[in-house]
């Protein structure tokens, strides 16, 4: 996982509101464009960021592409946060 990449996915409301609608539930492209007020174009485009910084799997499931949080990244991104506090308490 690069760093960079999850601070550029997490920078976006719009990628961090679909991260919102993930952890509720796994969901297609389509059910997660019935959420916004953009093309489903805009939807791939965010949900391909995503999945380069490995914050979101794909999965395919007969006709649909079902996507799905990838809790590790978020699990490292806290551990990278969790430092500076410990730093602090030294």
């Amino acid at each position: 996982m690069s760093m960079n990449q999850a601070f550029k996915a997490l920078s976006d409301p719009t990628r961090r509101k679909i991260l919102d609608l993930l952890r509720e539930k796994d969901r297609t492209a389509g059910e997660i464009a019935e959420h916004f007020q953009m093309t489903k174009p805009s939807i791939s485009h965010h949900l391909n960021l995503l999945k380069q910084a490995e914050m979101v799997f794909d999965e395919r499931k007969g006709q649909n592409i079902y996507y799905s949080l990838n809790t590790t990244v978020f699990q490292d991104l806290l551990k990278w946060f969790i430092q500076f506090h410990s730093k602090e308490e030294q």
